[in-house]
């Protein structure tokens, strides 16, 4: 017997299964690409399967995220905001700011410490700063997303990504690498303007940082490096969960557990 959560998103489509506990059973994620249908159904299977269970024994069944209205069978679906507050706090009871950054928007969530969402801010309109737009900087760099962390030289780093639309960004790492420029240095330079855009957008649900407890979540919270800058920028510890990818997925699986 389990409670089933599904997020889907832009990118990715996520998917966890719980016990009563409010333990953890399985998770899958999956790209969500043009057909949600198909994403939705391979991702419930590959949880279900993972997990040893049949669909018929979901006790529950709760769908976040852009395409939630297409999740058929669900009990009731929720916005990814609420979804994302509630997945955190399943890790840490305390936050009162969360910072989530996925494929192609970015949110910052206010929480009162009932648990309950007081305010939002959302980066919907352009993908600068998600992981869509780190994705191409890795793509002009020729390298993996996954190294950029290993060539990060952090705070060291001087120089700066002024453009943080994507299209013009590239143009200004191109021209950083024909000018010989290090390629620690660029990646320390896409970190921080990915770190400063993300805080202005985090100031506009708590104007003053001091005091909060803020946690990450999102595919972007896997890139220490960006969240290296971010604390620098906000002059504080950022909490990072275990699986940041599936927090919406997790907070669905909870409304689905507490019905």
């Amino acid at each position: 017997m389990g409670y089933m959560g599904i997020d889907i998103g832009s990118s990715t489509c996520c998917a966890v299964l719980l016990n009563k506990d409010k333990e953890i059973l399985a998770s899958a994620m999956v790209p969500t690409g043009a057909r949600n249908e198909e994403a939705i159904r391979r991702v419930v299977d590959q949880a279900l399967d993972r997990a040893g269970m049949e669909e018929s024994s979901l006790l529950g069944r709760v769908s976040t995220g852009y395409g939630r209205k297409r999740v058929e069978n669900r009990d009731f679906d929720k916005t990814e905001i609420v979804c994302h507050a509630k997945g955190i706090l399943t890790y840490f009871p305390d936050t009162s700011v969360l910072i989530d950054i996925g494929g192609q928007d970015s949110k910052a969530i206010a929480i009162h410490r009932s648990g309950r969402v007081v305010n939002f801010a959302m980066n919907d309109k352009c993908a600068a700063g998600t992981g869509r737009f780190l994705e191409t900087m890795a793509r002009v760099l020729e390298i993996d997303i996954k190294d950029m962390d290993g060539l990060d030289i952090g705070e060291r780093g001087t120089r700066q990504i002024s453009n943080m639309c994507t299209v013009f960004a590239e143009s200004e790492v191109v021209s950083l690498i024909a000018q010989g420029v290090d390629t620690g240095e660029i990646i320390s330079g896409i970190n921080r303007a990915i770190a400063t855009r993300t805080f202005s957008l985090a100031k506009r649900v708590a104007t003053d940082m001091s005091g909060e407890t803020v946690a990450i979540s999102g595919g972007v919270a896997r890139i220490s490096g960006v969240v290296a800058a971010l604390e620098r920028c906000m002059g504080s510890k950022i909490l990072v969960p275990p699986h940041p990818g599936i927090i919406g997925a997790l907070g669905a699986a909870v409304f689905a557990l507490e019905g």
